[in-house]
């Protein structure tokens, strides 16, 4: 008997409420450990109740007998579904073997409000004049609600802004900042809450609480506040099914009641004030007082419109205890936390009612050990807590978050201890899919960093930096780190909604551009009205514009989404389209950021934009062949073609090498396959010899840094890329490890133990572009690399290739099929190979033999190993799913 299907999946989320995609994705995983196992075929029940499903009745799609052997992106073929539709599934799989498995546990999705006349209720604000300067002071609604016994109660909830749901007195889920960070004025996230369970026969109370958030709290370094509204308000809906049959339906309007409370101020780069003698206990409790609130401010709908979006929410995910407490002065002690983190803190103080206790955030600390906080510029970075005065006091923060490592507190009445502060961690809650580990505690560290690094920034949309007045989508950073990203966590659905907001940002004429969800100036003109401090529009820059394209594709072979591919090729294509008219004989203007941070390497700019220019073309072309837009293909390939020409002609010497003779430009030129083959041997050469003469040090930034190991590893130069992982002093990746680094900075020297700190304007200790290595510590030092023509690791390829000081080395990472598993070891002239392929994938796996095979084998193949043979002084073989164990000493000894 095989297992049955597990880790059943719609729109990549487990049970999710209010899905809005009206053909949604199903998915599962095999369970297996035998060698071999695969589908080849599968059946899927829909159905509108569990009675239904347990009878095997998909009154909404039985899929019948399929022969397929794929259990992802499995699109919902039953007639149209409608608003509110219940959908119990299951899903049976056939093997290799011809075997059906029992049926799955059963799983289960629920649509949301399709229609525009399923939304009832009206938008509600405190007042129509709030203070317009940020931060704000919450806002908090109530509403009375008698009900009779309730079978089923859903609640809709959006808001310009951000909130908290509460029923009777407590707080409905765990999601932070919901609805979320879109352009607003095209697109609002709703979320969908089962409320069942929360409510009463009797009297309840329905509770909000609004901050400003995104909407209209500050953005950015310029002080940007109000842009895109001058108030925050939210939309409420609550349908109540009760057990007689009948409906009833209670919305935000008239029945609601608003007040404000004691988040005196709470905004995200600023931080919160808390005034505890202004809390209103029981506020959303039958029985409260409520005679001195007001009705709300009411505004109709306007055309923007409603969606659900599946996608996971940011939450609290970790706690942290501080490792270290010092006193600075008679009133001040600053908190090491151990780890620079994102988030905020836990506070538990005693005082008399009105003491004020101050918290500061900082990355780094002075050599006196004061805080350091000029790098976070106009962010304050800064909690501020009032005592009641009643015992033992709690306050976590409710509507911000800091990026941070040590916490300044002020105002206690006695000394802190360890539990005094607790590190409460906040990142987008996506699952953790990859692991890395080596021999190199250092690299080790570097892996952590790296790790540490993509959580505090991937909040809500990938960011730059979690602490300063930025925290904005730059989409130059995404695209350089999306494939390490992709390794650490499942993004298959944070990418998707995230391509939503690029694609929501591109200009009429293609234009990306610089950041998405976007708030930059599009003219000189509206820069200063706005008083934003950047005197042009640096939209369409290369390398950041061109994440519109790149992203996608690496979304596309992570996940092998075709769907998302289809969404964003219009505009994949729109932006090529753009530099095709901007570019001068395929050659692209000199403008943008350049490599950003490089170390005095200044690749040219139309270097660099040409190079990208015929990249995103390739993509493009790839993208059409996927989707089978074959004319599309061909057009875009030679428009490759061309640029790729037009670059080696006007930018590469006879001898190979190019124009400003950098790394970041040799890099691109051979990772972006601009070369003839006639050149790509000497190019590779003087990428080597530009590393020898700065003395085995890199010299790229953010741009290139992204391919630079992976070029060196297919151009020959593994032992060099070796050496530079291993450099452990400036420019280089263990460079920040050795002065305490616990995520990756910005500049490869933010911070040096003898010259200190740098140039504070642009010096951010939390920075993920150049952890983009992460994806070179997978593919090639554990050897989990991916193939493009068989997406989603449907066919994984394993190619370990030692080097440096490193004994062993491994790693996994849950691909949609499955655990893929890497472990390797050299000693005393042996090398052993641990492999896991999951059920319903495939592998190649290439092997560091001590000489080429001509004869074949020196022992037969063991059970699931197709294949065999010599590739280039290595062995190759073909693997089926399972575990293999390959050990290797002069000659092959093992392979089973």
């Amino acid at each position: 008997m095989i297992d049955f299907p597990q880790q059943l999946r719609c729109e990549y989320m487990t049970d999710p409420l209010g899905v809005g995609e009206r053909n949604p994705q199903l998915s599962w995983t095999l369970a297996a450990e035998r060698r071999g196992t695969a589908q080849r075929g599968y059946r899927i029940i829909v159905a509108s109740s569990e009675e239904l499903l347990a009878t095997d009745n998909g009154d909404l799609w039985d899929s019948g007998a399929v022969e397929s052997a794929e259990t992802a992106h499995i699109i919902f073929g039953g007639a149209p579904l409608v608003s509110r539709q219940p959908c119990y599934w299951k899903v049976q799989y056939t093997d290799e073997l011809g075997q059906t498995s029992p049926w799955s546990a059963t799983a289960y999705w629920e649509m949301g409000l399709l229609a525009e006349a399923d939304w009832h209720g009206e938008w509600m604000s405190y007042a129509p004049n709030e203070p317009e300067l940020s931060p704000r002071p919450a806002s908090y609604f109530r509403a009375a609600c008698p009900l009779r016994e309730v079978a089923q109660v859903r609640a809709y909830v959006t808001a310009r802004g951000i909130y908290e749901l509460w029923v009777n007195g407590v707080r409905v889920g765990d999601a932070l900042f919901a609805p979320g960070w879109t352009d607003y004025r095209q697109r609002l996230y709703v979320q969908e809450y089962d409320l069942t369970h929360y409510l009463q026969p009797g009297d309840n109370t329905l509770g909000l609480v609004l901050g400003e958030g995104w909407h209209c709290g500050r953005l950015g370094w310029a002080g940007n506040v109000n842009y895109y509204g001058t108030r925050p308000e939210i939309f409420c809906q609550v349908e109540i099914n009760y057990t007689d049959g009948t409906c009833e339906m209670v919305s935000s309007g008239t029945s609601w009641q608003c007040a404000k409370g004691p988040i005196v101020s709470s905004g995200f780069l600023l931080g919160e004030t808390y005034d505890a003698r202004r809390e209103m206990p029981g506020w959303c409790t039958p029985g409260f007082d409520a005679t001195a609130w007001r009705a709300p401010h009411l505004e109709l709908r306007d055309g923007v419109p409603f969606c659900f979006a599946s996608y996971p929410p940011v939450r609290a995910v970790q706690e942290l205890t501080p490792v270290a407490i010092n006193k600075v002065d008679d009133y001040r002690y600053v908190i090491d936390m151990g780890q620079n983190m994102v988030g905020r803190v836990r506070l538990r103080v005693r005082g008399a009612a009105g003491t004020a206790v101050t918290l500061r955030y900082g990355e780094m600390l002075y050599p006196d050990g004061l805080l350091y906080t000029e790098n976070l510029r106009s962010a304050r970075s800064t909690d501020l807590y009032l005592l009641r005065g009643e015992g033992e006091e709690v306050f976590e923060p409710h509507f911000t978050f800091h990026g941070f490592r040590y916490v300044e507190v002020t105002g206690l009445t006695a000394p802190p201890t360890l539990a005094t502060i607790t590190g409460i961690v906040i990142h987008t809650d996506a699952e953790t899919t990859g692991q890395f580990s080596c021999s190199d505690k250092l690299v080790n560290q570097l892996y952590s960093n790296i790790v540490w690094g993509q959580r505090g920034n991937f909040l809500e949309v990938p960011t730059d930096c979690p602490q300063r007045d930025e925290r904005l989508g730059w989409m130059g950073d995404a695209q350089v780190f999306a494939r390490t990203a992709c390794y650490n966590m499942d993004l298959a659905a944070f990418f998707a909604k995230w391509m939503t907001d690029v694609n929501d940002a591109q200009l009429p004429n293609g234009v990306f551009p610089l950041i998405a969800p976007d708030i930059m100036p599009k003219s000189a003109e509206e820069a200063v009205a706005r008083n934003f401090n950047w005197g042009v529009s640096y939209d369409g820059m290369p390398a950041w514009g061109d994440a519109g394209v790149i992203v996608p594709w690496v979304h596309y072979c992570y996940y092998g989404d075709t769907r998302l591919l289809a969404r964003c090729y219009p505009h994949m294509k729109a932006w090529v389209d753009y530099l095709q008219g901007r570019s001068a004989d395929n050659i692209s203007p000199a403008d943008g950021f350049g490599d950003w941070l490089s170390i005095g390497a200044d690749t040219p700019k139309d270097v660099l934009a040409t190079a990208f220019y015929a990249h995103v073309a390739d993509l493009t072309a790839r993208t059409a062949t996927v989707l089978g837009k074959n004319e599309d293909a061909a057009h875009y390939h030679g428009l490759f073609q061309s640029v790729g020409d037009a670059f080696t002609r006007t930018f590469v010497a006879a001898d190979g090498s190019i124009t400003g003779d950098t790394q970041t430009g040799y890099v691109l030129a051979l990772y972006f396959d601009l070369l003839p083959v006639e050149l790509r041997s000497s190019a590779a050469a003087h990428l080597l010899a530009n590393i020898h003469a700065h003395d085995d040090h890199l010299t790229c930034g953010f741009v290139g840094i992204s391919y630079l190991q992976r070029v060196l590893t297919e151009c020959g130069g593994t032992e060099l890329a070796y050496t530079l992982l291993e450099q452990r002093s400036y420019p280089g990746w263990l460079y920040s490890v050795l002065q305490g680094a616990t995520t990756i900075w910005e500049r490869w020297d933010g911070f040096h133990h003898e010259k200190g700190l740098q140039d504070p304007s642009m010096n951010s200790f939390n920075h993920y572009s150049l952890g983009s290595v992460g994806e070179w510590l997978f593919a090639t030092v554990a050897g989990i690399g991916l193939d493009p023509a068989h997406p989603g690791f449907a066919k994984v390829v394993i190619h370990p290739q030692p080097g440096g000081s490193l004994t062993w080395a491994e790693a996994r990472h849950r691909s949609l099929h499955g655990l893929i598993k890497t472990r390797w070891e050299r000693a005393a002239g042996v090398f052993t190979l641990a492999v896991t392929i999951p059920p319903n994938s495939s592998a190649i796996v290439y092997l560091p033999a001590a000489e080429a095979w001509e004869g074949g084998l020196p022992l037969a193949a063991a059970s699931g190993i197709t294949g065999i043979a010599a590739d280039d002084g290595q062995l190759r073989c073909e693997l089926t799913s399972g575990s293999y164990l390959f050990t290797m000493k002069d000659s092959w000894e093992q392979i089973g």
